[in-house]
């Protein structure tokens, strides 16, 4: 495993995909059921689950020791499901809202956590065509875990901005880089979580829910970050999903060196005690959410507001210890070509805009953003 003085790291993704037609590029709203069967059957040593809607897939890597294991888990997961859809005539895309695909063409996977969500949450949830990526690191004692927790929470909009993939809605330019994010916003139980003093906090909140019959446990505390109710990990769930391996691992790189920096810190006894306002990460998050990686962030240790690149800068010096000891200093570097290139959510934006300039129908022009977003997902799988 990882290793930081008496530190271990374990780290798992999960990966929200869609199922395409690769004809007329829109979702495959009742896709054969064989695909979801294959793919569960040759999943192992991962995992591949079915999601809220048909149209949806979602791969669990298995536990995995280095950022090394997690590349090649990402690439074996991926691989499962694109081979098997293509098996049964479909592509597949990782990106957090498809171009043009109406929800009211989706149909509901039949589960009975998922039937219950429908009748409580209604047009919301039946409007969710969304997905996302969720990175678990598992480290130290559950008192541990929180104090990170609440340290991480302050980085929650620089990892939204880095991954943001979701510019579109029903064939509209949404205005958002992320626009998932507008959609779980309507959910109880999402967004930044408070900052917890310890593990027994957490577990006294999540009692005080189940008593009044709001939850039924802790996974439908569906926070940005999150003590996980299934593993003893942390769980980050701000990012929307990558088509790019290369962006997605940038984001495991970071999140574990984060983590690594900030128990390193505390065992030379200097762990920063700053808290910053949680109204303050909301107001940050709305930023990333709005423009990504141009966005510009409060900073508490500034007086003024901070594009994203100086703030990734001086988290990547801050790393640099954690980051050559997890062997991922490339991973990390990655972050700095993200912002001069852009996400996803910006060649999406810029392909479509280029499209129409060249006198291409609004049509035409998303189905070509689907091309490009089923290309960058199956690259080098």
């Amino acid at each position: 495993m990882v290793k930081n003085l008496d530190l271990e790291i374990s780290l798992g993704v999960e990966e929200e995909a869609f199922l395409i037609d690769p004809e007329t590029r829109d979702l495959i709203s009742d896709p054969d059921p064989q695909i979801f069967d294959e793919c569960e059957r040759n999943s192992e040593p991962h995992n591949v689950v079915r999601e809220l809607l048909r149209s949806q897939i979602e791969t669990n890597t298995r536990v995995c020791h280095s950022i090394k294991e997690v590349r090649e888990a990402i690439l074996e997961t991926r691989s499962t499901i694109y081979t098997t859809a293509k098996k049964f005539g479909c592509d597949i895309v990782a990106i957090s809202t498809h171009p043009f695909a109406a929800w009211q063409d989706q149909r509901p996977t039949p589960k009975e956590r998922y039937e219950n969500s429908a009748m409580l949450y209604q047009e919301i949830v039946r409007r969710m065509l969304i997905g996302g990526m969720h990175i678990h690191a598992g480290f130290g004692n559950p008192d541990e875990r929180i104090r990170v927790m609440n340290i991480v929470r302050h980085y929650l909009p620089l990892f939204l901005g880095l991954s943001t993939s979701s510019p579109f809605r029903e064939g509209l330019e949404t205005g958002y880089k992320s626009s998932r994010m507008n959609f779980l916003a309507g959910i109880p139980r999402t967004g930044i979580p408070r900052a917890l003093s310890s593990y027994d906090e957490f577990k006294s909140l999540e009692r005080e829910l189940q008593k009044w019959g709001f939850i039924g446990d802790s996974g439908e505390m569906w926070w940005d970050i999150r003590p996980s109710n299934k593993y003893p990990t942390i769980e980050l769930r701000v990012c929307d999903v990558c088509p790019r391996v290369e962006d997605a691992m940038t984001l495991v790189a970071l999140y574990a060196c984060l983590i690594r920096k900030i128990m390193r810190t505390k065992s030379a006894g200097s762990l920063a005690s700053d808290e910053i306002l949680t109204e303050i990460i909301f107001e940050n998050r709305f930023q990333a959410q709005r423009y990504g990686i141009f966005a510009f962030l409060a900073d508490p240790n500034g007086t003024t507001r901070t594009d994203i690149a100086d703030i990734l800068d001086t988290l990547i010096i801050e790393i640099q210890e954690d980051a050559a000891a997890l062997d991922c200093v490339s991973e990390v570097e990655c972050a700095r070509e993200i912002v001069r290139t852009g996400t996803s959510a910006d060649r999406q934006l810029d392909q479509y805009r280029l499209a129409l300039l060249n006198q291409t129908s609004p049509q035409a022009a998303l189905r070509e953003v689907v091309d490009t977003a089923v290309q960058e997902t199956i690259d080098n799988i």
